[in-house]
């Protein structure tokens, strides 16, 4: 009898979870295929910026993310660009009168940072404010934050203050312990990328790099915090080394935030700053209702354009899906630009670790024909590093941040011999019957010659010559001089600068800039068009539910914090050929 009352009981709370969610997606299909009117704002209204969220170069409308975000607790990511857009937008809108800012804890690359740090300025700089307020700050959060004329933080909240560092992931021992063999074939002494196969920890090549990049990032962030809070670099260097920011009353003293108070604190402050009874309510608009009021009118020629076309991800071959830079997709981007007559001018926005030097070869051969009709800049995001660079190189300008991390000109390949594994761990042996001494080359099941170690070395080799020959070549430097810069070793974009691998200092408007200039456009006489558009978010919802959506996303959300080690699994799955592939994810923090 208990066990029927059960089972009945469970029945019942199915169908009960089973007519509740179905009546939320029907609400959310109805909303979603219904016309969407054009958003009217009231007077003094607030933009509320909630950038607690991964901030992407590219972004995708996906609207069933907010609808089913209470039941999954996925957050929406933010376009950067759709970011700077609204920010522009508003700083000439009559009707905005500040903004809410919250990014306690925004995930995000410091390149993308630094744009959205420079727009935030910019919005500022037209005389109209921006209050911060978040239950704690990491240090991403802060350089957001530090930008704002009020920053609230509540007592309890946290303040990170303690320097930045690298940390990277060795699976030597595990190999060691799997008997898997890697074998490893590379040029270039700072070319660290596959060390985690080889070492236990850092070689001295390898940290000296890693040592200089953070100390790059960190000065570069300390002058910016240093400018926007009126306070010395010896002083903020001095309060990271001794850990002494222990609490929000820590860093009021400081005078790293201006108040200590909880939200109604920050809400009554907002009131009076818009001058509105504290009874009433504060007008606000998130970013997405923002972008659906009634835009400026467009201005500057429609047959004069500027193309950004958009090299997100890993560099793979063929047409692959979602989420890398596949030579195909990017080859078909460029040949739709280059052979569109309205379009004058060229920006390639690249935000790459690298990856097949094979594909990085054909998308630079591709940058090149491109280039020979009309001007081509680079403009590089968080990284923009060995194969990544490789694409930029065939560029009439290179445009990076201060703090991208690029360089690493190397070459390496990697394979790993199975056979121990196998038939110790697995009892699995293999045999063969070839038609040639080396037929079966390679073959991840036995152990390679040393002859036909050599073939793959020179391989690596020669990979390493055609990549610093045409970089010198797209440098106008000499080789010998490229090399000195090269060897597989980052850089940040400051240093890259000084090196003569970068030619100016700036984000992707600056870019845009340049690159109508070089077509001899006049400012506000033309347009700026993205490629690839934007996907309807139908055939991606669709996509979805067959089966084919983005499998690190996926990975994310059920693997939580061990997702990155996927991460590097899928990396490794995608390594076939030769690879220009920066050190596995340089994650600065």
């Amino acid at each position: 009898m208990l066990n029927f009352l059960k089972y009945v009981l469970a029945t019942l709370v199915g169908l009960f979870l089973f007519f509740v969610l179905g009546f939320i997606l029907l609400v959310g299909l109805g909303a979603l295929f219904s016309p969407e009117d054009v958003v009217t704002l009231k007077d003094k209204t607030v933009l509320r910026l909630d950038l607690d969220r991964p901030i992407l170069e590219k972004v995708d409308e996906n609207p069933f993310v907010e609808i089913f975000s209470p039941f999954t607790g996925e957050v929406a990511a933010v376009g950067v660009r759709d970011l700077k857009t609204a920010l522009k937008r508003a700083a000439n809108d009559d009707k905005i009168a500040g903004i809410d800012l919250r990014a306690g804890r925004p995930s995000a690359g410091w390149a993308i940072l630094e744009e959205v740090r420079e727009a935030l300025e910019e919005f500022k700089s037209s005389g109209k404010f921006i209050h911060a307020f978040a239950e704690g700050y990491t240090e991403k959060g802060y350089y957001l934050a530090s930008v704002a004329d009020v920053i609230y933080l509540p007592s309890m909240g946290d303040f990170e203050w303690n320097g930045f560092s690298v940390e990277y992931d060795f699976y030597k021992g595990t190999l060691d312990k799997l008997e898997i063999k890697p074998l490893v074939f590379r040029v270039g002494e700072y070319k660290s990328a596959v060390e985690p196969f080889l070492r236990t920890n850092m070689s001295e090549e390898s940290r000296l790099q890693m040592k200089e990049l953070v100390e790059g990032v960190t000065n570069h962030y300390l002058k910016k915090v240093s400018t926007s809070r009126g306070i010395p670099v010896t002083r903020l260097n001095d309060w990271a080394d001794s850990i002494s920011i222990e609490k929000a009353e820590d860093a009021h003293a400081r005078n790293l935030i201006t108040h200590v108070g909880y939200h109604d604190d920050f809400e009554r402050e907002l009131k009076v700053k818009l001058d509105i009874e504290e009874s009433k309510k504060v007008n606000y608009v998130g970013l997405t209702r923002y972008l659906k009021t009634k835009a400026p009118k467009e201005t500057g020629d429609f047959n004069k354009r500027v193309a950004v076309v958009i090299a997100d991800g890993q560099i793979v071959s063929g047409d692959v899906a979602d989420g890398v830079i596949s030579s195909g997709q990017l080859i078909k981007e460029l040949k739709k630009v280059r052979e569109n007559d309205k379009v004058k001018a060229v920006v390639l926005r690249i935000n790459s670790p690298g990856g097949s030097a094979l594909a990085s070869d054909l998308i630079w051969k591709e940058v090149k024909l491109t280039a020979q009709k009309k001007p081509v800049i680079a403009s590089m995001g968080d990284l923009a590093a060995s194969g990544g660079y490789y694409i930029a190189m065939g560029c009439d300008t290179i445009v990076a941040q201060p703090n991208t991390l690029t360089g690493s000109i190397g070459i390496f390949g990697l394979m790993l011999n199975m056979e121990p594994f196998m038939r110790n761990k697995l009892g699995i042996t293999f045999d063969r019957v070839k038609s040639h001494e080396h037929s079966d080359w390679p073959s991840p099941f036995r152990e390679m010659s040393e002859y036909e170690k050599r073939k793959i070395q020179n391989a690596v080799e020669y990979g390493y010559e055609v990549f610093t020959s045409k970089a010198a070549e797209g440098r106008k430097m000499e080789l010998e001089d490229l090399k000195k810069v090269a060897s597989g070793r980052v850089w940040t974009g400051e240093a890259a600068k000084e090196k003569g691998l970068v030619d100016v200092l700036g984000g992707l408007d600056d870019a845009i800039e340049l690159a109508a200039q070089s077509a001899g456009l006049e400012k506000d006489d033309y347009r700026v068009r993205f490629y690839p558009e934007k996907k309807d978010w139908k055939q991606e919802m669709i996509k979805s539910l067959t089966g084919g959506g983005d499998d690190e996303e996926t990975i994310a959300k059920m693997l939580g914090p061990l997702a990155p080690y996927a991460k590097a699994y899928q990396h490794l799955m995608r390594m076939e050929g030769v690879q220009a592939l920066l050190p596995y994810d340089i994650r600065i923090n």
